[in-house]
């Protein structure tokens, strides 16, 4: 196989994801689903197929983070495993069958729903909402309901479920810090049963390009999350000096224009 000079952009990602990451405890796939898309439309690669490729693509990816970020929450005992252990069944079941339905979804409706989400996410950070705590965790059944919806989610939009899980466990009067370090362990079975949903999902996929595994586009995959190591505590370490606060806001600002270019790169 003949290198593509394409390939030289997704190093470049690899170090804005794991810096943002770092900086922001955000997941990549805000990131990397808009921008995988335009370099895969750059690329050639069929428009029906190259959502569902930078969604399987930005899940696949997402293993390796999220097994970096567990392991340091965990070290600063911020994980409460209890309700990982409750919760981690639903999240399995719901992110596995939410490939399924990505899968049936054509480009445009996976890409409105995206940018949908993505526009909440934006609001949210820009406008700082965080829920009062009112009430406890719910018991077994109701993890698991919360997991299927959390996990369904997150594999339509190639996420941690940190969006959606911290402010639950928030409201659930869980101190942040523990909501915060107890999403980032969830993160890895959401990114385990959404890498494997899209694999299978798209292992019989007629047009896709070489070098791919089901939706996900290996190179792609290894150079992001090669880089994207090694980026990540670069950018926790300046968390601690830099205004987040206002970082959050610009992210916000920079996640709308993403989706917009994204939008623009399909419809347009």
């Amino acid at each position: 196989m003949i290198f593509d000079l394409w390939w030289l952009s997704y190093p470049v990602l690899g170090a804005v994801v794991g810096f943002v990451a770092g900086l922001l405890g955000v997941g990549g796939g805000g990131i990397m689903v808009p921008i995988l898309t335009t370099l895969f439309l750059a690329q050639g690669f069929a428009l029906a197929q190259v959502v569902h490729m930078a969604l399987g693509t930005s899940m696949a990816a997402i293993v390796l983070t999220s097994i970096s970020s567990l392991r340091a929450h965990h070290a600063h005992g911020a994980v409460h495993w209890g309700v990982v252990r409750r919760i981690t069944p639903g999240i399995l079941v719901g992110t596995f069958a939410g490939t399924f339905i990505a899968s049936r979804v054509d480009t445009a409706g996976l890409a409105i729903f995206f940018a949908v989400f993505m526009a909440y996410v934006s609001i949210q950070m820009l406008l700082n909402i965080k829920p009062k705590p009112s009430r406890e965790l719910p018991g077994l059944a109701g993890m698991t309901a919360v997991g299927l919806g959390i996990g369904g989610v997150s594999a339509l939009v190639a996420i941690g479920g940190g969006s959606l899980s911290v402010p639950f466990m928030t409201w659930c009067n869980l101190k942040v810090q523990n909501a915060i370090g107890t999403s980032a362990a969830i993160g890895l079975p959401i990114a385990l049963a959404g890498t494997l949903g899209y694999l299978v999902n798209g292992w019989n996929a007629a047009g896709t390009p070489a070098l791919t595994l089901g939706y996900v586009y290996l190179p792609a995959l290894v150079l992001v999350s090669l880089v994207s190591m090694v980026m990540a505590p670069m950018g926790a370490r300046l968390a601690h000096r830099l205004p987040v606060a206002l970082l959050k806001k610009i992210f916000a600002g920079l996640l709308m224009a993403l989706c917009a270019k994204m939008l623009h790169s399909i419809f347009g």
